[in-house]
């Protein structure tokens, strides 16, 4: 795939992209023997790319999938002392969550260190579909099945409801696309619950199946091919 080469550059850890810009510019950078010019684009898979006559290593890229379990934050930053998910990857590569679910939800989570993916699955425009299974504090019924289907104002804002179905009285199985902040748990409020469970079952294409609580696994080929089709 074609790219502007200072983005490949910045892609394998070489510099920013705008220190990758100053290496071409200073005639630092060759691509199939020539040197290179700002603005130029390459194939990382194909063409022969060498900053100061050494070849770029190019990071492999890395797809998998978690079942988070409650305890762990998202976020690489937090304080000191709290529990990170990627505690629970062990890989060489750095990756990173795609999204969050908070510290007391479980369910599947999406790491990867493709950052073009990333961006695009958190883009609103794209819509990721997210299923969760949601345990609530009183019997939910097809009454309030029937409204939430039409969608319900979280904050001046109405959550389209993609799919929902009730596998018993306190249990939801409810499919959205909507990403802002405890957006299930604040939606369920509103109908007058309280969560008293959560755990999201799908994120996109991708399903936690039979994943053991706390252990992850690699995407296979199809997985990361249907996940990139829906971008």
């Amino acid at each position: 795939m074609l790219q502007r080469l200072q983005k490949i550059l910045a892609s394998a850890g070489i510099a920013s992209r705008r220190k990758c810009e100053d290496l071409i510019i200073s005639g630092k950078v060759k691509v199939n023997g020539q040197i290179a010019t700002i603005g130029q684009q390459a194939d990382a898979e194909r063409d022969s790319i060498l900053v100061d006559d050494q070849n770029i290593l190019l990071e492999k890229k890395v797809y998998l999938i978690l079942h988070k379990p409650q305890g762990y934050v998202t976020t690489v930053n937090e304080p000191f002392g709290m529990r990170k998910v990627t505690e629970l990857i062990k890989v060489k590569e750095r990756v990173y969550p795609v999204g969050r679910l908070d510290k007391d939800t479980s369910g599947i989570l999406f790491f990867t260190n493709d950052g073009a993916l990333a961006h695009k699955l958190l883009h609103p425009s794209f819509g990721v579909d997210k299923t969760y299974l949601v345990g609530v504090d009183k019997a939910f019924g097809k009454k309030e099945l029937e409204v939430m289907q039409q969608g319900i104002l979280v904050d001046g804002r109405k959550v389209a409801v993609k799919a929902i179905k009730l596998p018993a009285p306190f249990k939801i199985s409810i499919t959205i696309h909507e990403g802002r902040k405890h957006i299930v748990k604040r939606l369920f409020e509103v109908m007058g619950y309280q969560v008293k469970e959560l755990c999201r079952v799908s994120f996109g294409p991708l399903k936690l199946g039979n994943l053991k609580l706390g252990q992850w696994r690699y995407l296979n080929k199809e997985e990361v091919e249907e996940l990139k089709s829906k971008t």
